[in-house]
């Protein structure tokens, strides 16, 4: 029976494009990881959490507070002080400084500059303009009588030069001419004499050795050399090829055969622990996130339901009705019993001020003294002149209270 060669590898399912195959070694490791790094993790975030909630709450109701007050303290002992001394001492000091310095300094100066300077200035250029022209009309002269001197001394020396010093030039200039001739043709034979001795007795000796002796022996040397530096490189690459391959026996082959089949392998699988472990982290990150915000909502609502709403329903069905209670039957009638006692003394006492009125008549106007001439007279108050029986009299009848409208109570607890 023929039965068909089973493929080498069973292909497995497509993965996403772009994304290579995990292997399962990474399986493997993945879930136990991610186990052990949640039951780590969940408590560290926890206290996380709880941490920021404690530092939003303590910055938002102590530290914010304060520091505002830090900051308006902060202003009131540094800012305020020093605006308050450049306001108040510094700017009115200079501004008074700035004046008097342009009082007794500016004004003067320009008075001065203006008055004296100026003036004085104008008058020095006249006169040394008038100095200048005197001392111009001298130089001129003086000018003028050089010029007439050292054309006169021109003609002499013109006269000289040609009658005396052209004749004698020109009998030394030949005379030289002569003696150079005679030592030019002395100096021309002993340098033949001097360049043929030179020749035969330096450069043809030389030339001989160079070409006999000289080159020979450094041909022999430059070859004795060249072999001596191919023996001697020849020693160095056998000991170099020696020590090659002793080091690539002993060290490179084995340090080769260690990192490619210890270290690599150890460290694909170290990055693939460590690749899992924070993906790991990460996760457990986000799961516990979720965890905390839950056990979060849990405690909040645990507190809401045994503290909030007791309290707000206690509010709600106790404390308010008995405050509107104790409000209609003993805050509003002790606030109307005060209105109506207040608004029966002030009918006794205008009618005791009728009364008194009545019997004794309205009290005399005190008569002005008049003011010393020494000292102005003061203003006649505006009411003084007014007669007492001009006023409006009070009230001689118990007035009624007023209707009471939603702004005429004067207590809080009584307003409605």
């Amino acid at each position: 029976m023929d039965l068909e060669k089973p493929p080498a590898t069973s292909p497995g399912p497509p993965g996403p494009p772009g994304v290579a195959a995990e292997g399962c070694l990474a399986v493997a490791i993945r879930v136990p990881v991610r186990i052990v790094v949640l039951v780590l993790v969940v408590p560290v975030r926890m206290l996380w959490d709880v941490c920021v909630v404690g530092g939003r709450l303590l910055r938002d109701t102590v530290l914010r507070p304060l520091g505002r007050v830090v900051g308006w303290v902060a202003r009131a002992l540094f800012v305020w002080p020093w605006v308050a001394l450049w306001r108040y001492a510094v700017l009115p000091v200079g501004t008074a400084l700035a004046w008097l310095g342009r009082v007794l300094l500016v004004v003067p100066a320009v008075w001065l500059y203006r008055a004296v300077l100026t003036p004085l200035g104008h008058a020095l250029v006249w006169f040394a303009g008038r100095v200048g022209a005197v001392l111009a009309w001298f130089a001129g002269g003086v000018a003028a009588v050089l010029a007439w001197f050292a054309g006169g001394i021109a003609v002499v020396l013109g006269w000289m030069y040609a009658r005396l010093l052209t004749p004698v030039g020109h009998a030394v200039a030949a005379l030289l001419r002569g003696i150079g001739l005679v030592l030019a043709t002395v100096g021309g034979g002993l340098w033949t004499a001097v360049t043929w001795l030179a020749r035969h007795l330096v450069v043809v000796p030389a030339r001989w050795l160079h070409t006999w002796v000289l080159t020979p022996v450094a041909r022999a040397v430059a070859l004795l050399l060249t072999g001596l530096v191919w023996v001697v490189r020849m020693i160095l690459l056998g000991i170099g090829a020696v020590f090659y391959w002793t080091g690539r026996l002993l060290l490179v082959l084995p340090a080769l055969a260690l990192w490619r089949w210890v270290l690599v392998p150890a460290g694909r699988v170290l990055a693939v622990v460590g690749r899992e472990v924070g993906e790991a982290l990460g996760h457990a990150w986000r799961v516990a996130g979720h965890i905390s915000l839950a056990v979060g909502r849990f405690l909040g609502r645990l507190l809401r339901w045994t503290l909030v709403d007791p309290a707000r329903w206690a509010y709600r069905t106790v404390l308010t009705p008995v405050g509107h209670t104790v409000r209609d039957l003993v805050l509003k009638p002790a606030a109307e019993a005060a209105r109506s006692a207040g608004r029966t003394a002030r009918q006794a006492l205008a009618a005791a001020r009728d009364f008194r009125r009545l019997l004794f008549g309205t009290p005399r106007e005190p008569q002005l003294v008049a003011a010393p001439e020494s000292r102005p007279a003061a203003p006649p108050e505006p009411w003084a002149g007014i007669p007492r029986e001009t006023e409006p009299p009070g009230p001689r009848e118990p007035v009624a209270g007023g209707t009471r409208t939603l702004g005429s109570s004067t207590t809080a607890l009584t307003k409605d």
